[in-house]
């Protein structure tokens, strides 16, 4: 190769190898370049790496400080929970799940003082053990075996009962143990010692009282029958000799002496009642009663106080309301005599208004009735209404210092509606009057219910004579809603004005202020009027069956009048009366006539008293029987088989042998001859759970001292056999 051939090979290869290193360079350069980035950024994740690194141990360093000072404040508060639960003067005891005792407090060791083996460790079974081998508790008489075993089974329990044990020292702790979820239990050990020894003396106390209570009931029995007793003789005497003829001053004394008895009795009875409310022994006996009928006989009893007084007693009794509940028919009447008898005493012009409504619940068969008794009286002022129930309370100002009475009547009808259910609340003007109401619910009795008559369109027109305007609206209501015509007035003037031939009846009032009702009816015969009928209202008949013009009248009703009568008076109208439908004020024969086969009704009275023999044989004297009396029991027992009588009044308390042993004699004899004579208790006790004591004895009947003739009549009535004489002339009425 020449050598020019040769220096371009080297040059071509010189250049070739520069290229080659300038190329490399710059591989070179990139592969630096790209080195450095990466430096870079990896100096820079180092640099964060490093910053949380030291982020991590600040805070690795402030979680140790926080535990530090959460654990040393809960060793505070485990030192201070421990402290308290040491002060704790019960005991306080923690178990494991295996009933190993894990930690207590100084009250729960006390009890093994000076045993070291009670300490955490100790099982539970080892304590039972402890607490009987060292004496540490008394069992009493239950084996030491079964203890153990009672003991163990209670603690089995996932929750154990509270158990009271006794020490031995005469302590009582009563034991409460709460199992957890994971097995351990946390036993407490309270000292009941003082409230074992507290309900102690409580159940002393309470005995104690019993006892005070017991003695005071007797006490209130015996006081009852001592003054019942000689009561029955001024009562009994005073009716019997209101019934002879005595002049004027005369009858003044008596009925002083009379009024002074009754008023007595019903402080008797207030304070009896009260005593048997206060001691929550007055109870409820059920009954079906007739609610209106209760309400008359009320307002029937109070007449003779509304008479004197120049009153006029009103009922309005809703005409679709029933009339037949089931309750207490005695509490019922107590509730309605407080309450109209209050409403007479402090009213002395003017009326009483008993209004009766009520809401019938047919799908319950209850009623709820509502009862309002509207005066006109001397009314109570408003900031002393809410005293007036209250206890031996009486409103107290110059109006009614002249009103005598316990202050217990109001206290004991709000304690008795309250009893059955209701309530009682009063509305009250003074000089205005005062109404007083309540309400309860009553079951309505099983059967039909009274029902308005049907007239028949008979009475289309009537006409009412009354000058007081609450009975004009009572009357117009009840005959408006039986499809009559009503036409008011308030004088006999006005009606003889406004009369006219449309009209069927005149109900007239027999007081009216211009004339009284029969002077009206002789003044429609004057007329040509005379077959108009007239039914006269009054509050005293007996006035105007002496009156000569007493044939002039279709009949009489007596106020208050009962729906049953005035209804059973307009559907009378018009017909024919045969003598069994002879009005109750048409009078009669009072001579009872007897057939050859009827004998003389038998009646044997045991009672020891010569005042109540004569009493009662004074009150019998118009019946035709065969009146006997024994003086004690044995006599009354003997005259029981000799005298065979149909029925026996048994005074209780009598000497030699009281009433419930005569009649307990007398039953035991009836089982030999089968036959079973009604005995009518006589007895001056009137206390709760008198009447059935009595009762459980074998007698059939109850009544209390006073005597009253109604009663004795009643009792004789309904117990004559059939094969007796009649022994009054119309056994249907009692006098």
């Amino acid at each position: 190769m020449s050598l020019a051939g040769k220096l371009a090979q080297e040059r071509r290869a010189r250049l070739a190898a520069e290229r080659l290193l300038e190329m490399k360079q710059t591989e070179l350069s990139a592969a630096n370049r790209k080195l450095g980035l990466h430096a870079m950024a990896l100096s820079k994740r180092i640099g964060e790496t490093q910053a949380e690194v030291e982020t991590v141990r600040d805070e690795n360093e402030k979680v140790k400080s926080d535990l530090t000072v959460a654990n040393a404040k809960i060793e505070v508060a485990e030192r201070r929970l421990w402290h308290s639960i040491q002060t704790i003067q019960d005991g306080f005891a923690f178990f494991d799940e295996e009933s190993r005792l894990i930690g207590a407090n100084a009250a729960y060791l006390s009890v093994f003082d000076g045993l070291e083996e009670v300490a955490p460790g100790v099982t539970y079974p080892r304590i039972l053990e402890i607490l009987t081998t060292e004496g540490l508790i008394d069992i009493g008489s239950e084996p030491t075996s079964g203890w153990h075993d009672r003991m163990l089974q209670r603690w089995a329990m996932p929750h154990p009962q509270p158990e009271v044990i006794r020490l031995w020292n005469g302590h009582y702790i009563k034991l409460i143990d709460q199992r957890g979820h994971g097995g351990d239990v946390v036993s407490l050990a309270l000292n009941i010692t003082a409230s074992v020894r507290h309900e102690a003396e409580l159940t002393a106390a309470r005995e104690r009282a019993e006892a005070a209570n017991r003695a005071k009931s007797a006490f209130l029995a015996n006081m009852s029958h001592e003054i019942r007793t000689p009561m029955n003789g001024i009562v009994g005497m005073t009716e019997l000799m209101s019934e002879t003829p005595l002049d004027e001053e005369q009858r003044l004394y008596l009925n002083t002496i009379r009024n002074s008895g009754e008023a007595l009795l019903v402080i008797i009875n207030d304070v009896l009642d009260y005593s048997k409310i206060e001691a929550d022994k007055l109870t409820l006996h059920p009954e079906q009663f007739d609610f209106e009928r209760c309400i008359l006989e009320v307002a029937m009893l109070l007449q003779p106080s509304v008479r004197d007084k120049g009153l006029t007693l009103l009922v309005d009794y809703d005409l679709f309301l029933p009339t037949l509940f089931v309750g207490d028919p005695g509490r019922v009447r107590q509730v309605l005599t407080n309450l109209v008898g209050n409403a007479v005493k402090f009213t002395s012009k003017g009326h009483v208004l008993i209004r009766v409504t009520g809401v019938p619940n047919p799908d319950a068969q209850t009623c709820d009735v509502h009862v309002a008794i509207e005066d006109t009286g001397i009314g109570i002022d408003q900031d002393k209404v809410g005293h007036i129930f209250g206890e031996f309370n009486q409103v107290e100002d110059e109006r009614n210092r002249a009103f005598e009475g316990t202050g217990l009547g109001l206290a004991i009808t709000k304690r008795l509606i309250t009893l059955m259910g209701g309530s009682i609340w009063v509305d009250s003007e003074p000089g205005q009057g005062s109404c007083f109401g309540f309400r309860f619910s009553l079951p309505t009795a099983e059967g039909p219910q009274p029902v308005p008559p049907d007239l028949q369109g008979r009475l289309r027109h009537v006409m009412i004579v009354e000058d007081l305007a609450a009975n004009r609206a009572i009357l117009s209501k009840q005959l408006g809603r039986l499809g009559s015509q009503v036409t008011v007035c308030a004088s006999g003037r006005e009606a003889l004005d406004a009369l006219d031939d449309s009209v069927n009846l005149l109900l007239c009032d027999h007081d009216l202020p211009d004339m009284d009702g029969l002077e009206l009816a002789v003044i429609l015969k004057d007329r040509g009027m005379g077959d108009l009928p007239v039914v006269v209202m009054s509050a005293n008949p007996g006035v105007i069956h002496a009156h000569p013009a007493r044939h002039l009248i279709e009949g009489v009703l007596q106020k208050p009048i009962p729906r049953a009568e005035l209804y059973a008076r307009l559907q009378a109208l018009g017909r024919t009366k045969s003598p069994s439908e002879l009005a109750p004020d048409d009078p009669g024969s009072n001579k009872p006539e007897c057939s050859e086969t009827q004998r003389i009704m038998r009646v044997l009275a045991a009672e020891d008293n010569r005042t109540n023999q004569l009493i009662l044989r004074k009150m019998v004297k118009d019946l035709n029987i065969d009146l006997r009396f024994a003086g004690n029991g044995i006599e009354a027992v003997q005259e029981h088989q000799d005298f065979d009588p149909d029925l026996i009044f048994m005074d209780i308390s009598m000497p030699k042998m009281d009433g419930k042993q005569a009649t307990a004699e007398i039953r035991r004899r009836e089982i030999e001859t089968g036959r079973h004579v009604p005995v009518v208790a006589l007895t001056a006790h009137a206390m709760a759970g008198d009447d059935q004591g009595i009762l459980s004895a074998g007698l059939d009947h109850y009544l209390t001292k006073p005597l009253q003739k109604r009663k004795i009549h009643q009792m004789v009535l309904t117990n004559k056999p059939d094969d007796c004489c009649p022994v009054i002339a119309e056994e249907g009425r009692a006098d």
